[in-house]
């Protein structure tokens, strides 16, 4: 017997939009106001749709007053000079500098499309100012924005996987889904690709980086296995940024191998040492304010032995992060501390004593740079360096969690997806697939969303016209 609910994709579609999370849902609504017929193809099932944005909790935005929740200013030099310091350099300036001024404007127009937004919180004031929290998480948002594709009369396909986007020289003619377990042939007059990154596909992960990326934890989406990039690039896109480069955060050992999402993330970094499997320190865990900081911690320990870092903290710090989902190990001696974290304590107790020795004193501020500092030891700690001297101790075990790849789609300023021989004519990209344009490496809190909605914006915007 036929199956008759995929003659529902059937036909020639305006646009179709190859992703389900803000990015492509951004593009779905914005070309569908424009009155075109518009197809959206999500990998995931209904429960798991969204991508990314499912465990997102804030949009970076540039504002030159208050602005919806957020405080004072956040103009455009100084989010660019953020932007540089966790890039060291690795952008595009001409489509960094676009993103941020387009960010202003983004976020009344989340607000009219259903997207609600709360003051900081406690644990995530010194964001208060650049950042604005989605009310109810990223879940909420991509549920707001799905309603609103709804009432726009956008179609939406789950469980979809495009496995095959055909290009005719320049032009997109149609493409190649699984549906249900069945395949399709699917027509459109135009396509928006905002599929995400390859950070799912462990083989590939281990290509670029070798095997130690088999230790990773992916706290992203397992739907992000990077199919339609891989199709892109052999068909002879041009592409961009490092396939070593990524969204990497330390998050705690006991995570989930996928899907884990932001509260896994651990907070408690520049409030601790953090020492490797021998018991050594390896970085300045006092280098910067943690959400410019937190997501150069996934590489420094992926560069360990075994992928594994551990996080020591005292009683005197415990209450001065978010609190973590799983508890943390406790102890009364550091030895103890070491042995059930299952690292030297010996090495771990050296380790300490010699870090608390070289503390200075000083006056400690959790929430600002405070020059806290230590003296005459090989890896300083620059901010909030105090000896960890006060039991019960605690420590939490550290390992790599990618959120997303920057390898993807080199695209202009409109979106258009790149080839050598120029852009393609009726092929834009949106989301995490081009944000290696922008992010060379490093990470900014809150700035994939931005880049997401910026594109996701441009992309609809740009394939209606051309539709129409």
């Amino acid at each position: 017997m036929p199956n008759t609910e995929h003659h529902a994709y059937r036909g020639l579609w305006d646009i179709i939009v190859v992703g389900g999370g803000n990015a492509a849902l951004c593009a779905a609504i914005t070309a569908a106001e424009t009155g075109a017929k518009v197809l959206i193809l999500e990998s995931a099932p209904k429960s798991y749709r969204g991508g990314n944005s499912r465990h997102t909790r804030n949009f970076r935005c540039m504002h030159q007053g208050p602005l919806s929740v957020l405080t004072d200013r956040y103009e455009e030099d100084e989010y660019f000079d953020d932007l540089m310091l966790v890039t060291k350099g690795k952008t595009d300036e001409a489509l960094a500098r676009m993103t941020i001024r387009s960010s202003e404007e983004c976020l009344p127009w989340m607000e009219a499309h259903g997207v609600r937004f709360q003051p900081s919180l406690s644990g995530t004031l010194s964001l208060s100012r650049t950042n604005a929290f989605f009310l109810g998480g990223g879940k909420a948002l991509v549920n707001a924005y799905y309603n609103t594709a709804q009432d726009l009369g956008v179609t939406v396909a789950y469980d979809a996987e495009v496995t095959h986007v055909h290009l005719d020289h320049d032009r997109f003619t149609h493409l190649y889904a699984t549906i249900g377990g069945q395949e399709l042939k699917i027509d459109g007059r135009a396509i928006v690709i905002a599929s995400g990154g390859f950070q799912a596909d462990l083989d590939w992960l281990a290509r670029a980086w070798g095997p130690a990326a088999r230790n990773f934890l992916i706290r992203g989406t397992p739907y992000n296995r990077g199919v339609v990039l891989k199709d892109m690039l052999d068909q002879g896109c041009d592409s961009v940024g490092d396939p070593t480069q990524c969204h990497a955060v330390a998050i705690d050992g006991r995570a989930p191998k996928y899907d884990g999402g932001i509260v896994t993330r651990l907070d408690c970094v520049p409030f601790s040492i953090v020492v490797n499997k021998d018991g050594d320190r390896f970085y300045d865990e006092g280098e910067d304010v943690w959400p410019k900081r937190y997501a150069i911690w996934g590489r420094l320990v992926a560069g360990q032995p075994e992928q594994v870092g551990y996080s020591i903290i005292d009683s005197k710090s415990i209450d001065l992060f978010m609190p973590s989902v799983f508890k943390p190990v406790k102890a009364d001696t550091i030895e103890e501390l070491g042995e059930q974290l299952g690292i030297s304590g010996a090495a771990l107790a050296k380790t300490v004593a010699s870090f608390n020795a070289a503390c200075q004193p000083g006056d400690f501020h959790p929430t600002e740079l405070d020059g806290v500092a230590t003296k005459g030891i090989n890896i300083p700690k620059t901010n909030w360096a105090r000896p960890i001297d006060t039991p019960p101790f605690y420590g939490y075990q550290l390992r790599p969690g990618v959120t997303f790849t920057y390898l993807g789609l080199k695209v202009s300023n409109t979106a258009q997806v790149h080839t050598p021989a120029g852009p393609l004519q009726n092929v834009w990209a949106a989301g995490e697939i081009m944000a290696g344009s922008i992010l060379g490496q490093g990470y900014l809190a809150g700035f994939g969303m931005t880049i997401g909605t910026v594109f996701g914006r441009i992309a609809g915007k740009e394939a209606a016209a051309y539709v129409n």
